[in-house]
């Protein structure tokens, strides 16, 4: 949903811009060929995102190797205190997926790594074999989503206790007979997904960003993120409409109520039939926008 995203930004030529989540480039590049005199400040904690990064030569260009949670803090240590956008696409960059040796996709054999930032020290591998099965089983259905969360973690502690679980293929074989009958790919998607978001405290991100985007847009700025599963999009959508991710909605003396933002939209954008057929990815994918006031 490339035009997409690009159309929410309402971009204005002279204005500044970021893009927290800078991955393959793509939204970044079409930032830029919408500015004029403007500036762009994208963030990625990824090496190869850093690598794709150096390849763009542009005055109005600038990188930030890390996390977006410290958003504000690298703005600011590049004199930018207010911007007039900010796009997030919440999901995992096609090369991350596509490299066996991140451990990212069901896909591949690979080893149980699963970090954006290489130098945490905390891998898939790691939590999966030092986690307690109920933290496993939290997880699992927390973040997977899993109906049978619970049997998951059992199934891991039982699998774990014979050999330590190292790659990718070891961990579909120790789930594979509790996968569902003919649903097996996107059972382990959802296993996979619960332990990148774990790996990379993904929600804690988030939430994070989320509230820094309120203090640094300015009012008639937009926000604009796509998410591609439910909690992220929960949050996103409460940040939006309460200023919170989570909690109700503050009201002053008056009643008016207390929140930085005004939605655009009010449902979620999802990816046409056309774009689905080119890319299976975009299914789940949801695009918010809204608005400072």
């Amino acid at each position: 949903m490339l035009t997409e995203c690009i159309e929410a930004l309402s971009i204005n030529p002279d204005g500044v811009y970021v893009d927290v989540t800078f991955g393959g480039g793509g939204h970044s590049l079409a930032i830029l060929e919408n500015l004029r005199e403007g500036k762009l400040i994208a963030f990625d904690q990824d090496d190869d995102a850093k690598q794709q990064a150096e390849n763009i030569q542009s005055r109005s260009f600038t990188f930030c190797q890390t996390n977006f949670r410290y958003m504000k803090q690298y703005l600011k240590l590049n004199g930018v205190t207010q911007v007039d956008g900010i796009l997030a696409d919440l999901g995992i960059s096609s090369h991350q997926i596509d490299s066996p040796e991140r451990g990212f996709s069901t896909r591949f054999e690979g080893p149980l790594d699963m970090r954006m930032d290489r130098t945490r020290k905390q891998t898939a591998a790691t939590l999966l074999n030092e986690y307690s099965e109920e933290d496993l089983h939290r997880i699992f259905g927390m973040y997977g989503e899993l109906k049978n969360a619970r049997t998951a973690a059992k199934a891991v502690t039982i699998a774990r206790s014979q050999k330590p679980l190292t790659t990718t293929l070891e961990l579909k074989y120790a789930l594979q007979d509790i996968a569902p009958r003919g649903k097996e790919h996107k059972y382990f998607a959802q296993v996979f997904q619960a332990l990148r978001i774990e790996v990379n405290a993904e929600m804690k991100a988030l939430e994070d960003f989320l509230h820094q985007c309120g203090e640094v847009l300015k009012p008639g700025g937009r926000l604009v993120v796509m998410s591609y599963h439910s909690l992220e999009d929960r949050m996103v959508k409460n940040y939006i409409n309460t200023g919170k991710v989570f909690g109700a909605l503050e009201k002053d003396f008056y009643g008016n109520p207390i929140k930085p933002f005004q939605a655009i939209n009010r449902k979620p954008i999802e990816a046409s039939e056309n774009e689905i057929e080119e890319n299976k990815r975009a299914r789940s994918a949801k695009l918010r926008i809204a608005e400072r006031l």
